[in-house]
Formats: C-alpha cells, structure tokens, sequence
C-alpha cells in the first residue's frame, strides 16, 4: 500500500493544491509526484519510472547541497503537476549572498559533482534539440535545474506576473506558469550529507 498521507492528490486543475509540502526522499517516492494520481483519472502514459529517475537525480544534487550547509530546498516545475512525462524538475535553494557573489558556493559544489555541472552563468547554457531556451549544465546532466535565491535581496527568477513584474523564486514556482494559478511546492525534508 502506497504511503500518501504527506501530500494531497492532484487538484481538478492538474496541480498540486496551494501550500509548501515538506517531504523526505522516501516519501517523495512514494507520493502521487512519482506514482500518480490515485484514482480513475490516472492516464495509462503516466511515467513513473521517468519520475522516479526525476527524483534520483534531485536527490544527488541535494546531497551535494547539504554537504555545503543549503538546508532549504523547494522543488516543482511541471514535475508538481499531473503532467504523464515531466521534462524536469525546477527548484531553489535558500543560500547566503557571500557565497554566491564571491563563487564560494560553486567553487565548493563543483568538487562534489564528478560532471561539474554547479554554475548559473548564461554564458554555459546549451541548446537541445526540441526546446526553445537554452538549458544549463545540470539540465542536460540531470534534467533538474535548482537555482540560488537570497531572501529580501530582489534577485528575479525571470518569470512574470500577470502585470509583466519580475517575480522572485518563492512566489514564481508557488503558481503555474501556464495560467498563473496558485499551486503547492515540495520542500526536501533535510536528511543530512552523506
């Protein structure tokens, strides 16, 4: 019997119902995100394995975090909607300005990542085959992209609002992109480095 308590299912819209969801890596495997709906609107294309793959390589990457003292973590993208085949998993991370201005913090992930895929630089996106914008190093790596964010410092993610203003990252993925509804997020419960 699959374990759904830590997260509600889809709502009628396809998205994951407002609210910051704190999850494990366990749960998240075990949660509607990776094993779909439960009901009789679950399509027969839903991809858990693909999702599964999803969620191993965020975990990865969110290890090498947490052996650098990034504790918060939120995941969502299409991944937190009842899309079958997610091209990815979005994120950020909470970090300290210090860090990310001086390069400390790439210059200390980097080591930990065998394809050195820790960088934010527009300079080092690549294009792929079928996809408008240009992806970074972890995306072509990992399909995850985690991106930095220093709270009260008005660091925009790219994404607008409705009225055309940069949002930072904790309101742009707390909403659909597509229709600018609200919906929840997955936080990664800290399970410390190993």
């Amino acid at each position: 019997m699959r374990n759904r308590s830590m997260i509600p299912p889809f709502g009628p819209d396809g998205l994951l119902p407002p609210g910051d969801f704190e999850l494990s890596f366990d749960e998240l495997r075990q949660s509607p995100l990776v094993t779909g709906p439960d009901n009789q609107r679950a399509p027969s294309t839903w991809d858990m394995p693909w999702r599964a793959q999803l969620v191993h390589n965020l975990e990865i990457l969110t290890r090498q975090l947490w052996k650098v003292g990034i504790r918060e973590i939120f995941v969502d993208g299409s991944f937190a909607e009842d899309k079958d085949h997610p091209n990815d998993i979005d994120g950020y991370f909470v970090c300290d300005f210090d860090m990310l201005r001086t390069g400390e913090l790439t210059r200390q992930l980097n080591p930990l990542d065998p394809f050195k895929i820790w960088t934010w630089d527009l300079a080092l996106r690549k294009p792929y085959r079928g996809y408008p914008n240009k992806q970074l190093p972890m995306w072509h790596r990992y399909r995850v992209e985690l991106y930095p964010h220093v709270p009260g410092l008005g660091i925009g993610s790219g994404i607008r609002d409705q009225h055309g203003h940069e949002l930072e990252f904790p309101s742009a993925f707390r909403q659909s992109r597509r229709d600018r509804k609200p919906r929840g997020i997955v936080k990664i419960k800290y399970g410390g480095p190993s």
